[in-house]
């Protein structure tokens, strides 16, 4: 298969942008940024310059080191937004209700809030009240305490998730650790009455970006439909995630 052609000012402000990358928020140099590229300083300076004026690398003064600008650094964000997210894993969700025949969430943590971006029913009738732009709290949510606890929220942190919630720090904390313990997160009957709710995080570089529920009546959510819900989850939900995107290990 013949090579495909470059564009070498092309291909040389994306090894740029990729040194800055590495070179974290302390920036680099221009001489060092040239060197790591094998380009001559006063081409280096060019893209450089060239994607400063974009806002893609930004710059310490007039002459001072060289870091990833506002435009760069939104770019992943802007690629996990929202309604990225929901469209993406959209069909992850039909196959899990599909296959658990079930009531399947989907949400993201906003603040100390989980906004609920997406829902597939079951083929049967469920009477639970939810719906698509919602924002309940993060720490009595299964979807936001599968969030938490992958997150890596430690103890004393967790009290910034209890605004308007009646429980305890320590409540939150045994929640979290139980739910880092057995892999998944439960919440049963704490925000409607006879309604259960079985939580997983959804992660990017090991890092949360959203969460997946199943939802149920609470006299059914027994110990053992929750190890079953666990394995149909990893049965069916990590083939079809988009790239980069897992189920934490456990």
């Amino acid at each position: 298969m013949a090579q495909a052609p470059k564009i070498e000012a092309v291909e040389r402000a994306l090894r740029l942008l990729v040194a800055l990358a590495d070179a974290g928020p302390a920036g680099a140099t221009l001489a060092n940024l040239a060197s790591s590229i094998g380009a001559n300083k006063s081409t280096a300076y060019r893209a450089l310059a060239t994607m400063r004026a974009e806002g893609f690398v930004a710059q310490s003064g007039t002459v001072g080191e060289y870091r990833l600008g506002a435009v760069s650094m939104s770019l992943g964000a802007r690629f996990w937004a929202p309604h990225n997210l929901a469209s993406a894993l959209h069909p992850a969700l039909v196959a899990l209700s599909r296959k658990s025949n079930e009531l399947v969430h989907l949400g993201v943590l906003i603040d100390d809030r989980v906004l609920y971006l997406d829902k597939v029913e079951p083929d049967r009738a469920i009477r639970v009240w939810s719906e698509i732009g919602r924002l309940a709290p993060a720490a009595t949510t299964s979807l936001g305490r599968a969030i938490l606890a992958a997150q890596g929220v430690t103890d004393a942190q967790l009290a910034a998730y209890l605004h308007q919630c009646s429980m305890s720090s320590e409540q939150l904390r045994d929640v979290i650790h139980a739910t880092r313990a057995q892999g998944y997160a439960l919440e049963i009957g704490e925000n409607e009455a006879g309604v259960a709710c079985l939580g997983v995080a959804i992660l990017r570089d090991g890092e949360p970006v959203a969460a997946l529920s199943i939802t149920m009546q609470t006299e059914r959510m027994t110990e053992s439909r929750q190890h079953e819900l666990v394995q149909i989850i990893r049965d069916v939900v990590p083939a079809l995630l988009p790239d980069q995107l897992t189920l934490p290990s456990q």
